[in-house]
C-alpha cells in the first residue's frame, strides 16, 4: 500500500507511504491519490482533509525519478494530469478544506501538492522548493502556474529560477505557510486547525472554497455577484438555521451538513 486513506469523525487523512523513497510518487501512487480525491469528493460526510507523508524526513519529494527518469521531459509533461501533480495541485472539484501537514521536505511535485492545499502547517525542519530546473525539467504540474500567484513576484522567481530550497521559517515569511512548529508539536497544531474547521458549517466552507475559486481573476465586484449553487445551498440549509439558533442559545451548533 503506497497511500493510506482513512475517514474518521468527518476527517479524511491521506498519507503517502513511501518513506524509503522520501515519499516520492510513482505512477501507482499517483493513480491511488487520484482515486482517493474522487472518493472524498463523493463522500458528503468528509468535512476536512489532512495530507502528509510517512516518517519524519519527507512530506513528498515529487516524482520518483527512478520511474519518471525513463521518460523524456516532453513525454512526462504530455501525460494527462488534469488535476496537477498527485491529482491535487490544480484540482478544481475538491470543495472541502485541505490541510498540508508538512513533516519534512516538500520538493518538486510535493511542493506543488502543498500549493494545492488550503492551509499549511509545517515542522521547523521542513523545506520547500521546486528544484526541477536543476535536473533539466520544469515545475509544470502546478508549480510555475501557482507559485507567482501565492507570493511576491521576486520571491517566486527567486525560487523558480534557482531551484533552491527555502526553510519553513522563510516559507512562513513568504506567506506559503500558516504555522511553523517543532516536529513534536506538529500533530497538536494540525488538530487545532482541524477543530477550528469542524466548528464551522460544512456547507458554508464548501461555498467559500467554490466562491474563492470562481472569483479568481474577477474584480471584487464581479466576485461578489457570483451566485453559485453551493452558496444558495448553504444559505437555505438546515445548518444555517441551527447556527443562528445555537448562537442565540449560547451553545455549540450541531452541524448536519444539510
Amino acid at each position: 500500500m503506497t497511500i493510506r486513506f482513512t475517514v474518521e469523525d468527518h476527517v479524511a487523512r491521506v498519507t503517502i507511504e513511501r518513506p524509503d523513497r522520501m515519499n516520492a510518487i510513482d505512477e501507482a501512487a499517483e493513480t491511488e491519490l487520484i482515486r482517493v480525491w474522487t472518493a472524498i469528493e463523493q463522500d458528503d460526510s468528509v468535512r476536512c482533509v489532512v495530507l502528509t507523508g510517512a516518517g519524519e524526513r519527507a512530506f513528498c519529494t515529487g516524482a520518483d525519478m527512478k520511474q519518471s527518469g525513463n521518460k523524456t521531459g516532453l513525454e512526462y509533461w504530455s501525460a494527462a494530469r488534469p488535476g496537477g501533480f498527485g491529482g491535487l495541485a490544480l484540482r478544481e472539484t475538491l470543495d472541502v478544506p485541505v490541510i498540508a501537514r508538512v513533516n519534512g521536505h516538500a520538493l518538486g511535485g510535493g511542493m506543488e501538492m502543498v500549493l494545492g492545499c488550503d492551509i499549511v502547517v509545517a515542522a521547523e525542519k521542513a523545506t520547500f522548493g521546486l528544484p526541477e530546473p536543476r535536473v533539466g525539467r520544469l515545475a509544470l504540474d502546478g508549480g510555475i502556474a501557482l507559485l507567482p500567484r501565492r507570493m511576491p513576484h521576486v520571491w517566486a522567481m527567486g525560487m523558480l529560477l534557482t531551484g533552491r530550497r527555502v526553510s519553513a521559517a522563510e516559507a512562513l515569511r513568504f506567506g506559503l505557510v500558516n504555522e511553523v512548529v517543532p516536529l513534536a508539536e506538529l500533530d497538536q497544531a494540525v488538530d487545532r486547525w482541524v477543530a477550528d474547521i469542524l466548528a464551522c458549517a460544512p456547507l458554508s466552507l464548501r461555498a467559500i472554497k467554490q466562491m474563492v475559486r470562481g472569483g479568481a481573476g474577477l474584480s471584487p465586484q464581479e466576485a461578489q455577484r457570483l451566485r453559485l449553487p453551493a452558496l444558495v445551498a448553504a444559505l437555505q440549509s438546515i445548518d444555517q438555521d441551527e447556527g443562528v439558533r445555537a448562537f442565540v442559545e449560547k451553545r455549540a451548533p450541531q452541524w448536519q451538513g444539510r
